[in-house]
This record gives structure tokens, C-alpha cells and sequence, in this order.
């Protein structure tokens, strides 16, 4: 799932294509709102809200979307041919004279009054990359549920808006804790610089065409996707596991040396055929 930096520049392509001029053709590929048509009316601004998009419209209309897993904004020029996907994954179009906007697989997208925004973000924590960001209201909606997961906390949306899968693993690496540590028994200390340094790897980040929070040339990323390779820090090899709910369980990744915590217990391979179950996480000594 694109996480706050992805969106962040995503909105920023779409402001820089639309904003300020007059649409030339409109056409949202969702039931609900297939006869609305937009033409005519100025885009004002695009903004990144978390994760979320507002795309608004002169008129007080607000498109809101959303990307999920698999959802992207594409920009072309006239004349370019449109390279997305294909025609069928296609759910909104927003041309001007210049420049379309192409939404492809687009999970979200509603049309909205813009003064009922609040509807589809006033849920969320503040905002990293956000002008109403506050570190102080994001641990105390991070620190609310004390017996919490590290990684659970970080991944909702209602306490901090912007964090995804990639930055959960990398700040769980940085801050020495496994994903799976109740965040009250974090250290004071660490979940003190918690807000900032999440704030600082989003904002690094919000201009590179290439994630990277270890600040070397060779390896990106600390233990995102690095199962089994050996970490940067002490060659053990990283472990990946799945973290959540049980209804929506995301793949999970830490050095089981630096960092300190429970971790869920090596699943037993089952015989051919079994239907592997999942387990609950134990307390370590590691």
C-alpha cells in the first residue's frame, strides 16, 4: 500500500497538472457517480490527507480517493498514450487543455460536499507531512492503548496518519523493538522521539524517487523485505512473519538480535495437504 510519502507525491503531480485550470473533460467510472460531470468547473487544489487524496473543485465539490493496494493517479500529456493498465481498470479521468489525470484501480472515490470532508478523514491521527501535524497529540493517541503492539499502533491511521507496512518495520528497527512489544513497555526515552523520527523518515523521503531510511548507497532499507539477507548491523538474519487482527494480518520484518521484544513462535510445517493455522505472539528473552 503506498504509504504517506507516495501519496504525498502523487498529490503533488496532480497539483501541478490541474490546479488552477478549468476542466475539459470529466468522467468517474463508478456507478454512483457515473452521470456527474465536472467540465467547466476550475480544480483548486489537490491535497494528501494520510493516505488520502482531496481532489477540490470549484463549487465546493471535493473528489476523494484513495489507493489501497493497488490504486494509482497516472498524468499525461496531450497526445500520450496511456500506459496504467488497461481501459477496463480505468475509474476517473480529469482532463484540462494540457494535461489528464488518469485514476487506474482506484478502490475509493467519492464526490463530496467540500464542507463534509470530514466524513472521509476526520477520523485520522495527525498528519506527518501535514500542516496540522502535532507530536504531542500523536503519542498520546500512540501511548492511549498501552498494551497495545508496537506495530499495530503505528499502522492506525487514528493515531498518526501516513505510516504503512515499509516505515512500521524500519521504525520498529530504529527504535531497538520488535513489532510486537506492547508499546507501553516501550522505553520512555524512545517512545518520546518516536513522532520525530517518524516524521523525519517521511519527510526524507517525500522527494526521492527512492525509499531509503539507512542513509547508504548499497541497501535501502534496515529489514523491509530483507528476509533472510543478514542485518546491516549485526549479519543476523532477518525474520519476516505476518502481524495483525487475523482479518487483515501484513507481513512483518526484524532482526530478532537488535531488536528487543516478543515475537510470534516458528510455526510447525504442516503435513502435505494441512491447512497451516496461525499463532499468537509469546514474550522472548532475546
Amino acid at each position: 500500500m503506498p504509504e504517506g510519502d507516495t501519496v504525498w507525491q502523487t498529490a503533488r503531480r496532480l497539483h501541478i497538472a490541474l490546479a488552477g485550470k478549468v476542466l475539459t473533460r470529466s468522467d468517474l467510472r463508478v456507478p454512483k457517480y457515473a452521470t456527474a460531470d465536472l467540465t467547466g468547473r476550475t480544480v483548486l487544489d489537490v491535497t494528501p490527507r494520510g493516505k488520502h487524496l482531496l481532489t477540490r473543485i470549484e463549487g465546493g465539490l471535493t473528489l476523494h480517493s484513495h489507493l489501497r493496494m493497488d490504486g494509482s493517479w497516472k498524468v499525461y500529456a496531450s497526445g500520450q498514450r496511456w500506459s496504467g493498465g488497461p481501459t477496463h481498470q480505468i475509474r476517473a479521468i480529469l482532463g484540462t487543455a494540457d494535461r489528464t489525470a488518469v485514476g487506474y484501480r482506484l478502490p475509493v472515490l467519492e464526490l463530496l460536499r467540500t464542507t463534509d470532508e470530514d466524513r472521509a478523514v476526520g477520523h485520522l491521527g495527525p498528519d506527518l507531512l501535514g500542516p496540522d501535524w502535532d507530536p504531542d497529540k500523536a503519542l498520546e493517541n500512540l501511548l492511549r492503548d498501552s498494551a497495545r503492539p508496537l506495530g499495530e499502533a503505528l499502522l492506525d491511521q487514528r493515531n498518526l496518519a501516513g505510516i504503512g507496512n515499509v516505515y512500521k518495520s524500519e521504525l520498529c528497527f530504529l527504535l531497538g523493538a520488535t513489532p510486537w512489544l506492547p508499546i507501553g513497555d516501550l522505553p520512555a526515552d524512545r517512545a518520546a522521539q518516536l513522532p520525530a523520527l517518524a516524521k523525519k523518515l517521511l519527510e526524507a523521503n517525500r522527494d526521492r524517487p527512492a525509499r531509503s531510511t539507512t542513509g547508504r548507497r548499497d541497501q535501502n532499507l534496515f529489514a523491509y523485505g530483507r528476509t533472510p539477507r543478514p542485518c546491516l548491523r549485526c549479519r543476523t538474519p532477518i525474520r519476516a512473519a505476518d502481524q495483525g487482527d487475523g482479518s487483515r494480518e501484513r507481513p512483518t520484518y526484524w532482526c530478532p538480535t537488535c531488536q528487543k521484544g516478543p515475537t510470534p513462535p516458528p510455526r510447525p510445517t504442516p503435513p502435505p495437504g494441512a491447512v497451516r493455522s496461525r499463532t499468537s505472539p509469546r514474550r522472548t528473552t532475546n
